[in-house]
């Protein structure tokens, strides 16, 4: 009788630690600001699961509409003046600085080593290669502090690149093998690179250069490119994942032209995309489509042109740990967008929706993450299965099982697409784990603690998933 009052309390109490712990992604909350119509319109779009916020411009006829809908930080409604984190649309406008400085001069076919002699490059690549993501740089350089923060970030929230300025960028840049020139490769890199070349160029920094050839001319006010030091924007929203985490903001500076630390405005994004639709910014031509990277799609400096049957979208989108974003228009409509949220889950679908694209290829998600967090959240099952019909030979391996059953469903919890799969499907795999914990105490009693003849690979069985979890939270306590 203790027994089974032990694996009936157990069981309750593993189930009852997961519905504390279950995935909660964000919901639209019932907040709006701006245009009515418009507000209406993008909740249609989005649901109600899935988005922390979202602010919204829409451009028609030489006109900008706003809308706000939800929380810019669980509490403040969303405004077109709330800041977000652009992250990669920043690399239109870095494209936008070489064309204007173009019409001042500059060769785009500069090899941007020309410009940065002392950073020791070996990229033969130009400036137009660079801004076109022509040149064969990586996306990355893959060190282990980036691997690692990038499979640590859905756990802490941090921010993978740190506080990386641009010295760190060029040593990168520096050593980093360059692969085919002339073909599409998107290189964050390589557009990082590009706007340190154009700062030297003008003897100045990043964020300076930004704001004296495209901000300051459009009244861009609220637009910034922001130091490690420097505050963040008043009001600005607040990022979270899609189970609900919170992300701290990225502050690698010397990735700034590529979307580092660059916050802005639906209201300043909106005079962005209309300057550039109209021909009147500072490098729009920047926007005209130069370069083929497929049969749909084309590229000038940042902008990619992408065609929907007779219609043709000039656009870029952004991503960053807590938010995403998108710019696009139709020249031939006379209608752009911008949509900004403070969610790191894709907003490219609502944007395409407003410019009128009612169906694209982009929609198409791979089931492939889907399933494999389906089969974390259940991997209890093998040890319930086991205890169930006896095959379980020893305490080692219970324990060792029920560790890497919870491993794996906390895997899941972070990095599951909750916006793909309800969060009850997690709960579910944590009540088959109660259930494997009840079976493993009720049996607990009759096991030895190990078969001599693989002691040592159950003591391993044991220590691995252990490490893990404690590695685990360790990165979330820092």
């Amino acid at each position: 009788m203790v027994v089974k009052m032990g694996a009936a309390v157990s069981a309750l109490a593993v189930f009852a630690l997961a519905l504390f712990l279950a995935p909660r992604p964000p919901a639209i909350g019932p907040q709006a600001s701006g245009d009515a119509t418009l507000a209406r319109q993008v909740r249609d779009l989005v649901g109600a699961d899935g988005y922390q916020g979202l602010s919204v411009a829409l451009l028609e006829q030489g006109r900008s509409r706003f809308a706000g809908i939800g929380t810019a930080d669980g509490i403040r409604p969303v405004e077109e003046h709330t800041p977000f984190e652009v992250g990669s649309i920043a690399k239109p406008m870095t494209g936008m600085i070489l064309a204007d400085l173009a019409e001042d001069g500059l060769s785009p076919d500069t090899p941007v080593r020309d410009l940065l002699p002392e950073a020791g490059l070996s990229t033969p690549a130009t400036l137009a290669e660079l801004a076109s993501h022509r040149s064969g740089m990586p996306r990355l350089r893959m060190t282990p502090q980036i691997i690692a923060g990038a499979l640590l970030s859905p756990y802490t929230g941090a921010d993978p690149y740190g506080s990386a300025g641009p010295d760190a960028v060029l040593a990168d840049a520096a050593a980093v093998r360059a692969g085919e020139r002339g073909k599409v490769a998107y290189s964050n890199l390589g557009m990082a690179l590009l706007g340190l070349a154009l700062a030297k160029r003008s003897d100045t920094s990043y964020a300076d250069l930004l704001r004296k050839r495209v901000l300051t001319p459009l009244g861009m006010t609220s637009t910034v490119a922001l130091d490690p030091q420097d505050d963040l924007p008043p009001d600005h929203a607040t990022g979270r994942a899609e189970n609900g985490l919170a992300m701290d903001p990225w502050r690698s500076h010397g990735h700034a032209a590529a979307g580092g630390g660059v916050w802005s405005t639906a209201e300043d994004m909106a005079k962005l995309v209309g300057a550039a639709m109209d021909d009147t910014a500072p490098g729009a031509d920047a926007a005209t489509p130069r370069w083929s990277q497929n049969e749909r799609q084309r590229i000038g400096y940042g902008w990619f042109t992408t065609r929907y049957g007779a219609k043709s979208i000039t656009w870029h989108n952004g991503a960053t740990g807590g938010f995403t974003s998108y710019a696009g228009f139709d020249r031939a409509t006379g209608r752009g967008v911008v949509v900004l949220s403070n969610t790191n889950k894709p907003v490219d679908t609502v944007g395409l929706r407003l410019l009128g694209i009612e169906k694209s290829d982009d929609e198409n998600r791979s089931p492939v993450t889907a399933v494999v967090m389906i089969l974390f959240c259940f991997s209890g099952l093998w040890l319930v299965v086991s205890a169930a019909r006896n095959r379980v030979p020893d305490r080692l391996s219970v324990v060792g099982r029920g560790l890497w059953a919870l491993l794996l469903l906390f895997v899941a919890r972070n990095a599951g697409p909750w916006d793909a799969i309800p969060p009850i499907v997690w709960i579910c795999g944590a009540g088959v784990l109660a259930v494997a914990a009840g079976l493993a105490v009720f049996r607990w009693p009759d096991l030895p603690l190990t078969r001599r003849t693989a002691s040592r690979w159950s003591w391993r069985h044991l220590a691995l998933p252990t490490a893990l979890l404690l590695a685990l939270g360790v990165a979330m306590a820092l």
